[in-house]
């Protein structure tokens, strides 16, 4: 089943309300194996509206519109639909009483405004929206007008009755919603997604995404480009690119019968089937598809993997430091405690985070660190004695087990000619010893340099997600 999405609103395209219908929409088809081919903002214009149905109704088998549908003049959707579908206007009563009702509870006069809330086009399925006054209108076996133009010639009176039934085998669906989201996600999880999942049966989509780090999006690209040029047609590859990071996403398509290939059905021969062989284990399939190509993949790129899904390296960490039973904390400088935040954004992070010191000045270096003043003096605060003298401190300090420790110069100020803007010293400690208290004389230091050249808040990112990759490196090699 291919979906497009509308979102209809001028306060979209002049970006005074920002879309978060679209990818919540998205997401949660893509969770029921419905696949979204298109998304399109438009303006509240009817024109616009006409022409991006006719062009969704085209290559879709279900479009799903938001916008449009208030009670005043600029929300023209409901008549542009009635038009589009050569229909009037009809009171829906059920409608007109859950309006008049929302009113009443509020001690507000029910207008006559407000109770053209209830009119409807005639030919559609109304989904009453309790939770707000628009309704949701779903028409079914929607048409081209063309298609529509040449049916009407030769169908019988019986016709026009018969269009208004509840036939989970006509292929061709609009779906109109209210635009504002806590409306649009209450008629989507109770209404839409049950009607469309009730008509779907047939087809999976199995996602699945591998995160990577260390390598960049044109080495890694080459890296695997064998494996990715003999991925069957049927599973395609995303690369999705963040600050010193990779994500890979695989995306299996499949229909009723897979085999090596998907077969090709129509929405209406996949509904059809889907009662008789509604078990067929397409999606369990696809699932061991992906996770084989995955086994290849990780023959070739496993040191850069670090975890998959919605896991970020933060939690990946947490789990590796409670399998140890060690605990992690931090001295940032140039980072300000974004890496602290980093690690405490995942729940339960107090089992093994002690905590973070944000050491921004040379003073506090010292204090609270013991950083020595000729360290300082004779090398910087930008240096690797200093990232290094950073790191055993924070473990002396707060008995921790690991830590990580940042100094650079984020800008836009503060390079010279010896010490370059984006400059970073990046240091990961471990105690040796099995005593927390005890001195970090035989611990294990590391420090790398690095140098990113970008703005300071990209430059903070690319620091602390460097940190953490450079932590997790090192917490994976102490592994049992």
């Amino acid at each position: 089943m291919t979906t497009h999405i509308i979102n209809i609103g001028d306060e979209l395209l002049i970006g005074q309300v920002v879309n978060t219908n679209a990818s919540w929409m998205a997401e949660e088809l893509n969770k029921r194996n419905i696949k979204v081919t298109n998304i399109s903002v438009i303006s509240d214009g009817g024109d616009d509206i006409r022409q991006q149905l006719e062009r969704s109704l085209a290559e879709a088998d279900v479009v799903l519109i938001t916008g449009g549908l208030g009670p005043t003049k600029d929300d023209i959707t409901k008549s542009v639909l009635c038009e589009f579908f050569d229909d009037t206007l009809v009171r829906h009563q059920q409608t007109y009483d859950n309006v008049k009702k929302f009113f009443e509870r509020r001690g507000l006069p029910f207008t006559e405004i407000n109770q053209a809330q209830a009119l409807v086009p005639s030919k559609c399925k109304v989904l009453v929206n309790e939770v707000g006054t628009a309704p949701c209108m779903v028409f079914f076996n929607a048409q081209l007008k063309e298609t529509r133009d040449t049916r009407h010639e030769t169908r019988d009176a019986s016709a026009d009755s018969q269009n208004l039934t509840l036939n989970s085998q006509l292929s061709k669906i609009v779906i109109s919603m209210p635009g504002v989201p806590f409306e649009m996600k209450w008629l989507m999880q109770n209404s839409v997604l049950p009607l469309l999942e009730e008509r779907l049966g047939a087809e999976a989509i199995v996602h699945k995404t591998i995160l990577t780090f260390g390598i960049g999006e044109s080495f890694l690209a080459d890296k695997i480009a064998d494996w990715e040029d003999a991925l069957p047609s049927h599973i395609k590859l995303a690369y999705l690119p963040e600050a010193g990071k990779v994500r890979l996403r695989l995306s299996a398509y499949g229909s009723l019968m897979h085999n090596a290939q998907p077969t090709v059905l129509s929405f209406s021969e996949k509904c059809t089937m889907h009662n008789a062989q509604h078990s067929f284990p397409i999606k369990e399939r696809l699932e061991r598809e992906v996770a084989e190509q995955i086994e290849r993949l990780e023959k070739i790129i496993g040191e850069n993997i670090y975890g998959y899904d919605d896991e970020t390296i933060s939690s990946v960490i947490g789990k590796l430091l409670k399998e140890q039973g060690a605990m992690l904390a931090t001295a940032e400088s140039c980072t300000g405690g974004l890496i602290a935040r980093r690690i405490t954004e995942t729940s339960g992070s107090s089992a093994y985070f002690k905590g973070g010191i944000v050491a921004y000045s040379n003073e506090i270096k010292e204090q609270l660190l013991g950083v020595r003043h000729e360290t300082l003096e004779q090398y910087g605060a930008v240096s690797e004695q200093t990232a290094k003298e950073m790191a055993l401190g924070c473990l002396n300090v707060t008995g921790a087990d690991y830590a990580i420790a940042t100094t650079g110069i984020a800008g836009p100020t503060g390079g010279t000619d010896e010490k370059l803007l984006g400059l970073v010293y990046i240091a990961v400690a471990h105690r040796v010893g099995t005593q927390r208290a005890a001195s970090t004389d035989m611990s294990e230091v590391k420090c790398e340099k690095y140098i990113f050249r970008t703005t300071r808040e990209q430059h903070q990112e690319r620091t602390a997600n460097q940190a953490l990759f450079d932590l997790y490196k090192l917490v994976v090699s102490r592994k049992s």
